[in-house]
């Protein structure tokens, strides 16, 4: 009886172990309600991939978006890596610009790169959106929404000749949006205060890695950088007075110095739905 025990006992915790270490991909939907949209628009978000590989040309990632049938793909930015051979970061952007309407903004680790000039280049010759304070009017199934976008604020160090992100924040505040939704596609979700004071309606982000090791049910994230323990905006939809942040946990699966411990890597779904 005791064996018995005693291999159950291990058992749960060789189980225990696989889950905590479970490297799959996972899909995560969010549903944003708005009186602003008069049907479905559908958007897939794409952060800190920092060019992972997910099958040959990315397929395990097209596969996911394909059944989703977006509107617009997102990338929030870290989708290159200053680390890491990035030709897995290029294959995703050509064919998502190829297949999708794409946006993107810059990630803290694409400055790091010392290599920001080139993936702007790139990106724009495979016809992909690069936000850095503009904004652009999607029109979609009957809707106009306002996608815009502002650089990580590693910008101020690293281009101190271009704006600023919060310059680049201010223009987005600035444009003619005539009662579109509007979208703020950044990198760091710890600004959201600064997002939402300066009229979108949400804001899209990642960085936070949803926290790095997580504890389900007790503990949404132990560690975050910018947030530090315990963060507040690890991963999930975050109500801001009546305005929602999403954070994405991000792609990232094969180059952190730490393991994601129950916290898999995470492609993210965005529906924006007519109210009632």
């Amino acid at each position: 009886m005791r064996k018995k025990i005693w291999l159950i006992i291990l058992l749960g915790m060789i189980l225990i172990i696989f889950s905590a270490l479970d490297k799959r991909l996972r899909v995560v939907e969010y549903e944003i309600e708005t009186s602003k949209v008069t049907s479905e628009v559908r958007l897939a978000l794409v952060t800190d991939l920092h060019s992972c590989y997910y099958g040959e040309n990315q397929e395990e990632l097209f596969e996911k978006i394909a059944k989703f049938h977006p509107d617009a793909v997102l990338m929030g930015g870290d989708i290159f890596d200053d680390m890491m051979d990035n030709q897995n970061a290029r294959i995703f952007a050509k064919q998502s610009a190829e297949q999708y309407k794409t946006y993107y903004v810059s990630g803290n680790h694409e400055w790091w790169s010392g290599e920001m000039g080139e993936v702007f280049a790139y990106l724009k010759a495979c016809g992909v959106s690069v936000l850095r304070g503009g904004c652009d009017r999607l029109e979609t199934r009957g809707n106009c929404i306002c996608i815009c976008g502002v650089d990580d604020p590693e910008v101020n160090r690293y281009d101190p000749t271009y704006l600023s992100w919060q310059k680049q924040l201010e223009q987005v505040e600035d444009t003619e949006k005539h009662g579109d939704f509007t979208l703020l596609l950044a990198h760091r979700p710890e600004l959201a205060e600064e997002y939402f004071a300066h009229g979108v309606d949400a804001a899209l982000s990642g960085h936070a890695h949803g926290g790095q090791f997580r504890i389900p049910l007790l503990l949404n994230g132990f560690y975050a950088p910018n947030q530090g323990f315990f963060p507040e905006l690890a991963g999930g939809m975050y109500d801001f007075d009546g305005r929602t942040l999403i954070v994405s946990r991000g792609l990232s699966d094969e180059n952190s110095q730490l393991p994601r411990i129950f916290n898999r890597p995470e492609l993210v779904f965005v529906t924006l739905t007519p109210v009632g």
